[in-house]
């Protein structure tokens, strides 16, 4: 019965990703704004279907952390219930994401239109050169920035050096840094259509003033966060991060 929910769940939420994805399209001549919006009623809709059809209890703690000003929200990566996840939840964002994405039909169009960072992951120093340049524009704009900055879906109690260029851009310009831990792994495999019921807790943390310290610095103080906080409430982490 677990894994039929989660078959009815998964078709559901590609299902409505095409339509959702359709309407972006069709107001790609619109402001942001009017694409945000047909993006966070996905996003909704995809919560409430977790909940309904999966029991998938989602709640959001440390929403008075979000600055009032744009910033960078880097978020740990471990299913793909962040990525909608944030749509709902954190102000208007332009996405880093891999460029692979924007090759998918319908899906990746919207993507285009949603003011995305399209990067190619091999690409090195380039790829970070790249999020500085068009980050740059997106926060001048009054526009922030989402990144997974260990660059992709992490198993639970795991985590992998984060990726500079959230930090980096943090230092050149002074924004906040907002760490989000959450447990959602912990009932969302990476591999499978099963999903257990349970509460999930996303956990938004304090800014983080990147200062003038060096980009590698600032994503330690940045990971400590994250992974402490996942090792509180996430039961798949190790006993010794609790």
């Amino acid at each position: 019965m677990v894994w039929f929910r989660g078959l009815l769940f998964t078709i559901f939420m590609y299902g409505s990703a095409v339509v959702h994805s359709t309407a972006v399209i069709l107001l790609f001549w619109a402001p942001l704004s009017w694409r945000w919006a047909a993006a966070a009623a996905w996003a909704r809709s995809c919560l409430w279907a977790g909940r309904v059809i999966c029991g998938l209890d989602v709640t959001t703690e440390g929403k008075e952390n979000i600055p009032d000003e744009p910033a960078i929200f880097l978020i740990k990566h471990t299913t793909a219930l962040e990525t909608y996840w944030q749509i709902e939840a954190l102000p208007i964002s332009a996405w880093v994401l891999k460029r692979e994405l924007l090759y998918l039909p319908i899906f990746g169009w919207a993507l285009a239109v949603m003011n995305s960072i399209a990067i190619d992951r091999g690409a090195g120093g380039s790829a970070v050169k790249q999020v500085l340049a068009q980050g740059r524009e997106r926060l001048a704009s009054g526009i922030s920035v989402c990144i997974f900055p260990e660059g992709t879906r992490m198993p639970p109690g795991e985590t992998r050096r984060y990726g500079v260029s959230g930090a980096a851009l943090a230092r050149e310009l002074g924004c906040p840094i907002v760490p989000v831990a959450h447990n959602a792994g912990d009932f969302w495999p990476k591999r499978g259509l099963a999903k257990t019921p349970g509460k999930i807790r996303f956990c938004i943390g304090p800014s983080i003033d990147p200062g003038d310290r060096d980009p590698r610095e600032i994503n330690l103080v940045v990971q400590e966060w994250i992974e402490t906080k996942m090792g509180e409430i996430s039961s798949l982490y190790p006993a010794s991060r609790s």
